[in-house]
């Protein structure tokens, strides 16, 4: 079993803009005041600039460029509705933004598979679009690979049944918390996993502070420290900065965790040297993509584990 991969898969955009569907309850999105063209030019220039930095380093990048005609701003954030896993196995899940569903096409399994990628089952949850009941990809589930735990803050986006279903079928651990963030003087559940937490090979970034319930914030910690993880602890301005969503990768000859400049800007020296003690930090930046898409780095790669045929 490996926690990280050296290939990732992700999305040119060609439609990129502030996604109002999305807006309700992403409350890292922001109006920027520009022209939709202009936005996307600029999300393209920086997307084209961050997979040449991974290229550059040896990590094995497949893109796929989105399609005008499906007008899916977020297309740019595949992790959310697809998971590729090391037995050939991917699911498929359910989008809370109606112009999100568009993002799932059947190319990219072909894409894949002409790269010898092997497929084998296909677990589909996006029915339960119908019930009006979400689970986002690896924006929701935090997975340790390795552990078989799956650390999950619920949200609108991230239901307990369906996430447990999850569990069931691919054979993980449910971890299960709420994870709050203050929006206008009030509590309100952070729409994914992925901004508060990143679980890397030898250890984990997370800000415990947005776990508001003690048990629940004890039982991560527990869970973490159990697994050999250092307990890497960032603070809820840090969040802001996108400094929860991160992914580690494996370059050519040295392991990465990937960040936006943003969120490398964040970071206090303590917690630089900690992260470095087992990998590089690579950063890019990704101003507009974040500022517009409320997602950065770790949103915009799925994780390839595939076998090769």
């Amino acid at each position: 079993m490996r926690q990280i991969t050296n290939t990732v898969l992700m999305v040119r955009p060609v439609a990129f803009r502030m996604n109002e569907e999305t807006a309700v309850n992403n409350y890292f999105q922001a109006d920027l005041q520009l022209k939709n063209e202009e936005v996307n030019k600029k999300a393209q220039t920086e997307f084209d600039a961050f997979v040449h930095k991974l290229q550059n380093v040896g990590v094995d990048v497949i893109v796929v460029n989105d399609k005008k005609e499906l007008d899916t701003p977020d297309s740019i954030f595949p992790n959310n509705w697809i998971s590729l896993h090391e037995d050939g196995s991917l699911a498929l899940y359910p989008m809370f933004a109606e112009n999100r569903r568009r993002e799932r096409r059947e190319e990219f399994l072909d894409v894949l598979e002409e790269k010898g990628f092997k497929i084998g089952d296909i677990t589909d949850y996006t029915s339960a679009e119908e019930e009006g009941v979400f689970l986002e990809g690896t924006g929701s589930l935090i997975l340790d690979r390795v552990n078989r735990k799956a650390y999950c803050a619920l949200s609108a986006r991230a239901d307990e049944e369906l996430l447990i279903e999850f569990c069931e079928d691919f054979e993980y651990t449910p971890i299960i918390f709420t994870a709050y963030q203050d929006v206008d003087g009030k509590r309100k559940p952070i729409y994914h996993t992925n901004v508060m937490m990143c679980v890397a090979e030898n250890f984990a970034v997370i800000c415990l502070d947005c776990i508001d319930d003690k048990k629940e914030r004890k039982n991560v910690a527990r869970h973490l420290k159990q697994d050999g993880k250092q307990i890497i602890e960032i603070t809820q301005a840090q969040i802001h900065e996108f400094a929860g969503n991160m992914l580690q990768v494996q370059g050519k000859d040295k392991k990465y965790l990937v960040m936006s400049a943003t969120a490398h800007k964040s970071l206090t020296p303590l917690q630089t040297k900690a992260i470095e003690k087992y990998c590089e930090i690579l950063s890019a930046d990704l101003t507009t993509i974040e500022t517009c898409g409320g997602g950065s780095a770790r949103c915009m790669m799925a994780e390839v584990f595939l076998p090769r045929s």
